[in-house]
């Protein structure tokens, strides 16, 4: 690991103040670890900017440098994107401040290192609603979020979080500060840049703040269901939208093995419906009135029940009962930890091709790894698949690490034989970078990477993540 100049830590250190830097060494190794702690980054320099001014003038000085930085937000992405590896982090979790709320414009002004829990908090309080959830919303900040271009568990309803911003205040790799910040909902005016930064792993830029939409708040229908097949899964699905329409918000299935794993790590918990069948579906609606997001989806578990879809399901009685339910699904990822080594991989096909993919990639999984066990979940309703193969339960000794590179190998091409996505939801950092490449068409990464040159011609801002240059 090289040394920034001693000429750039002076002046860095003189900008940013004794509160906006550290070379701690528990403090680097901190930022330079992510947290499931798989791998291991490095820096030397951790940057705490207080406000856009100074992100300003610390890119400048990167530039002048030809310093490279890594931007970091919560530090809980997977793809090996906002972890440093010789560049100094510039963590934006002192830039938290929410500026403005446009109750009329439903839209919501906010800095670029709050969690997502302070966005739904804020919108909240203003009788509004942040649709964006995930597991990671108490530590997972806006910054990163825009970055990764995140998904959750609403994107049936809402879509990504590409599709929640307004607008964007964005440093430049040249320091110069993009101030696209309006709450417009129509602006046909050119090149839409916000897009552009939304899912580019702050290759091109450092997001500062953004304005976000909302929506009206609404109230939620819950219901925990049991299912034969990922055919009956994906059926029912159609089935509750016939019913429901766009007011379906989550659709996420569930393997019962995972049901089991979750109880047996996590204190506290409980199968809200047991039962041998291999699958559960946590879904749910949301509507104005309440009683009509309830009727609206105990209409559809009665027809699901008439046509056999659903074998035995419990709609949610209470909040509490909800959360619940959410419990569960929400702690596969923390339980998985515990279930030992496990090949964790973030895709998505079709929602019709759902049922086949897991069909064809797990024998062909099973034929390297005959005594590998999985766990399947995530969002059915936009195809999203968290897709883990893991070690059989009481093994003497690990029997995966061996094999990881060929199940991978399967996962990928499974995935693309399904014309699917190796990157769903998660991106893609350095960890999937130069798979990304031999997949997508040649124009599409020569123009990926044209874009980056123009924008980043010193090549400092995050290097080697999303597209190689």
């Amino acid at each position: 690991m090289t040394k920034p100049p001693a000429a750039f830590l002076a002046a860095a250190k003189n900008l940013l103040g004794p509160k906006g830097w550290s070379e701690d060494p528990e403090q680097l190794d901190k930022v330079a670890t992510p947290w499931r702690g798989v791998y291991q980054g490095e820096t030397p320099f951790l940057a705490r900017p207080a406000n856009t001014e100074e992100a300003s003038a610390l890119v400048k000085l990167c530039a002048a440098h030809h310093v490279a930085l890594t931007p970091q937000g919560g530090n809980t992405g997977l793809v090996d994107a906002g972890t440093p590896h010789g560049e100094i982090v510039v963590s934006m979790t002192r830039m938290h401040a929410i500026r403005s709320i446009d109750q009329f414009n439903n839209s919501l002004v906010i800095e670029a290192g709050a969690p997502l829990v302070t966005a739904q908090q804020a919108a909240e309080d203003a009788g509004r609603l942040f649709p964006l959830s995930l597991g990671s919303e108490g530590t997972a900040t806006i910054g990163g979020l825009i970055s990764t271009n995140a998904g959750g568990v609403a994107v049936l309803r809402y879509g990504m979080m590409r599709d929640l911003i307004l607008g964007l205040e964005v440093v430049l790799p040249s320091g110069e500060i993009w101030n696209g910040l309006s709450g417009l909902r129509k602006n046909n005016t050119g090149y839409d840049l916000k897009h552009l930064f939304a899912g580019a792993e702050g290759t091109l830029g450092l997001i500062t703040a953004a304005t976000l939409k909302l929506f009206p708040q609404v109230q939620r229908a819950s219901a925990w269901v049991c299912c034969s097949s990922t055919e009956d899964v994906v059926s029912l699905l159609a089935l509750v939208r016939q019913h429901a329409g766009d007011t379906v918000t989550s659709f996420e299935i569930i393997p019962s093995g995972a049901i089991a794993m979750v109880l047996e790590d996590v204190p506290g918990t409980r199968d809200p419906l047991p039962s041998d069948l291999p699958w559960r579906v946590l879904m749910e609606v949301s509507m104005v009135d309440e009683a009509h997001a309830r009727d609206a989806l105990e209409k559809a578990l009665e027809a699901a029940f008439e046509q056999d879809l659903v074998k035995d399901g419990v709609a949610a009685a209470s909040k509490a009962q909800a959360q619940s339910f959410w419990h569960i699904r929400e702690t596969i990822p923390l339980s998985k930890r515990a279930y030992g080594t496990s090949i964790n991989q973030d895709i998505a096909v079709p929602v019709s091709r759902i049922p086949a993919f897991i069909e064809s990639c797990n024998a062909a999984v099973l034929e390297v790894v005959p005594s590998a066990e999985f766990v399947i979940f995530g969002h059915v309703g936009d195809g999203n698949l968290h897709y883990s193969v893991c070690e059989p339960a009481g093994a003497n000794a690990p029997v995966l690490k061996g094999h990881a590179p060929a199940v991978t190998r399967i996962i990928y091409d499974q995935t693309m034989a399904h014309d699917g996505s190796i990157s769903a939801e998660h991106g893609v950092g350095r960890l999937k970078r130069d798979e990304l490449a031999n997949l997508r068409p040649l124009a599409a990464t020569e123009t990926m990477r044209a874009i980056k040159r123009a924008i980043d011609p010193l090549g400092i801002m995050n290097p080697g993540r999303v597209v190689s240059v």
